[in-house]
């Protein structure tokens, strides 16, 4: 990446809310780079999450940094400073920061370590993110669908599908967590890891 942030194709959607994919937004090499230092140097938890009052283990391995906790899914993740090993996470959340118009003080790491690695459908509301959140994704690895729908959509319609590929950069932005869910849904065919790395501003502590 120079200076020169890259366009964007901006998707205006309903209800106020946008999203903006940045293709290529990392280079090759730099994203390889990055993925391989994530896997050697980062300390990977499969948790149980709460699904329909019940615990399930989410179907995927997380990290995370952010001088702040962050709770979803009736799990909390600790402050966890940005790994010494991994000076250039804390450059590149700035990098992210700076083309998405909008600081980022958490990052939130997925690794799917393959295709039957998944997220079901959810949004970025939690209230320590405010009524409108900003949320950048960098994508890293695999090229995998994301889907976008309505919360409340009409019946048989079908949900905005997205290829993210890797060293791409999405940003979801406007009412888009109030108003929509998100999913990456299982691959159909055999699929190599893939990386999410998810910036957001937490506001405070939650309570």
């Amino acid at each position: 990446m120079t200076a020169e942030y890259s366009k964007a194709a901006r998707t205006e959607l309903q209800l106020g809310a946008w999203l903006e994919l940045h293709e290529r937004w990392l280079g090759a090499a730099e994203a390889a780079e990055l993925r391989a230092a994530l896997v050697r140097e980062l300390a990977w938890e499969q948790r149980h999450i709460v699904l329909f009052g019940r615990p399930i283990l989410q179907p995927r391995l997380i990290a995370w940094a952010g001088e702040l906790p962050y709770r979803y899914s009736g799990q909390t993740l600790e402050p966890r400073p940005w790994p010494a090993a991994l000076a250039p996470l804390g450059e590149l959340c700035a990098r992210v920061a700076a083309q998405a118009g909008a600081p980022f003080n958490h990052v939130l790491i997925n690794r799917y370590r393959d295709g039957e690695d998944s997220m079901g459908y959810h949004a970025d509301s939690e209230p320590e993110l405010g009524p409108e959140p900003l949320v950048a994704t960098l994508s890293l690895g695999a090229t995998r669908r994301f889907q976008l729908r309505l919360q409340r959509a009409p019946r048989g319609q079908r949900p905005l599908t997205l290829p993210l590929a890797d060293g791409s950069l999405l940003v979801m932005g406007g009412s888009c967590q109030r108003h929509y869910r998100h999913a990456l849904p299982r691959a159909s065919s055999p699929v190599e890891e893939r990386i999410s790395l998810t910036f957001r501003h937490l506001l405070r502590a939650p309570a």
